[in-house]
């Protein structure tokens, strides 16, 4: 007998029960049975369809339109589950609030399951699965950070809780759904440079290719860029036949979706970092073939070019990088923008007209790692322009927080030169 066979006997057989001791009429009972069928069988599929999810959130509807107090946290638990399941499938954004909805409205009627209970009774706790797949369903609709937090919250008390004991799914489903709110802890913490943190949530459960990513950026962050490079690498390998071609299973689509683009984009800085500048470029292509605007690979690549010693081509790539952060900007207003024009500018020898763009690119928003290198290009090109003085200590000061993609030897050297400069002058 197949799985889904034996749950549809189990399940009919309860609600037989249920319905004798309530006294149902048959159009209850039949309401009741549709709902369980419907339910059961998007629960087993591995990749639900959205007739499937759609008549399933249909059928959970009725049944709650005839189901007695006692019912209603079950049956709205299947509905925001069916609900999540065609979200999932769709990557819609409401209808993933729409599930989280209904997962709320189960946890609110959590105490009615028990019709009268004693005094002496200790209250079963809310399914720690519950919650959790009702903060899922936030993070899949929208993961800025008051909806993280507090997603983060609830994922943690629901975990420290631990509580599995009810009828609304296998122990086994719950566990799986447990490790799915550690492993979006673990997301949480890699988004947040704790990568200790992040190592061990994302180990808490079956490997999904984020631990080995959250791995990678930790010996990244330990400049050890070749070992961080072959962790990225088993990452997307692990990724790719996931998020591409057939898609997840909806359990794997519970779990933080990998934006494999920019992935591409960090496993290249990594190998260009570790010196493997053919594969880092080659990398960086894969990255910019699946988004093709993306101006921070089209900067690394840039850098990756120059390292290799093509100048006309790398120039290219960041000119192409300044202007497509350009168009993705409102009215100019990308410090990144203008930082890669500046560059492009410098690697020009037009120092003066650098220094003003690397100084606009500091009034602007930019990622938070590029702006010291925006600092220190811009003494960089005053340096440049015969500015030695002062504008030496600064630049010297200013190399001590840039990112491991500025040209820091370049840098020194030239402060070097300008010191000895200004020696002979005396």
């Amino acid at each position: 007998m197949s799985a889904y066979s034996l749950v549809m006997k189990a399940s009919i057989l309860g609600i037989l029960a249920a319905s004798a001791l309530l006294g149902s009429d048959e159009r209850q009972l039949a309401l009741m049975l549709k709902a369980q069928s419907d339910f059961v069988r998007v629960e087993l599929a591995a990749r639900p369809g959205i007739p499937e999810t759609d008549a399933c959130v249909q059928s959970q509807a009725a049944a709650l339109s005839v189901s007695p107090a006692t019912e209603r946290s079950l049956l709205l638990y299947r509905k925001g589950f069916c609900a999540l399941a065609s979200a999932a499938a769709m990557r819609q954004g409401p209808q993933f609030l729409a599930a989280a909805v209904e997962f709320d409205k189960a946890i609110a009627a959590w105490p009615e399951r028990v019709m009268k209970p004693s005094k002496n009774t200790v209250p079963e706790p809310v399914s720690a699965a519950l919650r959790i797949y009702a903060a899922i369903a936030r993070l899949q609709a929208d993961t800025g950070g008051e909806a993280t937090a507090a997603a983060s919250r609830e994922i943690s008390a629901a975990l420290a809780s631990g509580a599995c004991n009810s009828n609304l799914m296998s122990a086994d489903t719950c566990a799986q759904v447990l490790a799915a709110g550690s492993q979006w802890l673990g997301w949480i913490a890699l988004r947040e440079d704790r990568m200790d943190e992040a190592v061990r949530q994302l180990s808490s459960g079956p490997d999904s290719g984020w631990r080995k990513w959250a791995e990678g950026r930790r010996e990244f962050d330990a400049a050890r860029y070749s070992a961080a490079a072959a962790q990225y690498a088993a990452a997307i390998d692990q990724w790719k036949p996931v998020w591409e071609g057939t898609g997840p299973t909806f359990r794997q689509a519970l779990g933080p979706r990998p934006k494999l683009p920019i992935a591409l984009a960090d496993y290249g800085a990594a190998r260009m970092l570790a010196g493997d500048l053919a594969g880092a470029v080659a990398t960086l292509n894969g990255s910019l073939q699946a988004d093709p605007k993306n101006a921070h690979a089209l900067f690394l690549r840039a850098r990756a070019k120059e390292l290799a010693g093509k100048s006309d081509e790398a120039l290219a790539d960041y000119n192409l990088a300044s202007r497509n952060a350009f168009a993705e900007a409102q009215d100019l207003a990308s410090g990144e923008a203008h930082l890669y024009r500046g560059i492009v500018l410098f690697r020009r020898r037009d120092f003066a007209r650098a220094e003003e763009e690397f100084a606009s690119s500091l009034t602007f928003e930019m990622t938070s790692a590029l702006r010291p290198d925006a600092r220190a290009w811009r003494h960089f090109a005053s340096l440049s322009q015969g500015s030695c003085g002062t504008v030496r200590d600064s630049l010297t000061q200013s190399l001590a927080t840039v990112s491991p993609f500025f040209p820091r030897d370049e840098a020194r050297t030239a402060v070097a030169s300008c010191g000895a400069t200004s020696e002979r002058r005396q």
